[in-house]
Parts: structure tokens; sequence; C-alpha cells
């Protein structure tokens, strides 16, 4: 996907509908792309596993329908459709579905902060 504006609002429908859950597969579609976040919807089949993993950015997992493993520093929470999960900067975390299911993910650039003298 072509970078997203951050300075012009956009709708995206029927993401779901094109992104089916397909037999044996995990499947992701970039929604949103630009210089404050990064919006991706996910589809994975029962059985699938996203392996253990980080992100430098802090990250906002909706679950959307389905039910998943989500691993967070070693511990397995059980989460299913309407679960929301923060992770912080650098948190290790891994996934598996249970049985198909959609989530939804936003990585959040990190502001910077100046120093004052």
């Amino acid at each position: 996907m072509s970078p997203t504006s951050l300075s012009e609002s956009v709708v995206v429908a029927d993401i779901l509908a094109d992104l089916p859950v397909v037999k044996n597969s995990t499947t992701s579609r970039v929604v949103v792309n630009n210089e404050l976040l990064r919006h991706v919807m996910f589809s994975m089949d029962a059985g699938q596993v996203l392996t253990e993993h980080s992100s430098s950015r802090a990250v906002i997992v909706n679950i959307l329908s389905g039910k998943m493993l989500f691993t967070v520093s070693g511990e397995v929470h059980t989460v299913s459709g309407g679960d929301v999960i923060y992770l912080a900067p650098n948190e290790r975390h891994a996934v598996e579905a249970v049985e198909p299911s959609y989530m939804s993910l936003t990585l959040v650039v990190q502001p910077t902060s100046e120093k004052t003298s």
C-alpha cells in the first residue's frame, strides 16, 4: 500500500470481505501507513502462529473475532472478539489462532523528546 497522508482522512470499507480466512494461512493487509502510525488487519486460520517477536513501536491489538492465544513476556492469555492488548515498545509477544480469527493492530511512532537546557 502506498503511504497514507497524515493530513487527509480516508475510509476503507469491506476489509474483512477482501481479507478472508484462508485455510492454513495468515494473511495481512496494511490499511493506513504514515509517519505517525501503521494500521494492519490480519486473518488467521486455526492453528496458525506468529512466532515470538517485538516491535520498536507501541502497539494496540484489537481482537475482532475468533479466539487466540496471545503470549506477552512468556505469559499466555486467551483472547477473543472484543479484547484489546497494549504492547509497550520492544515487548516480546507471539500469537496462535485457536479458531479462525481476525485482528487489527496499530503501531504508533513514539514522540521524540527534545532536550532542554
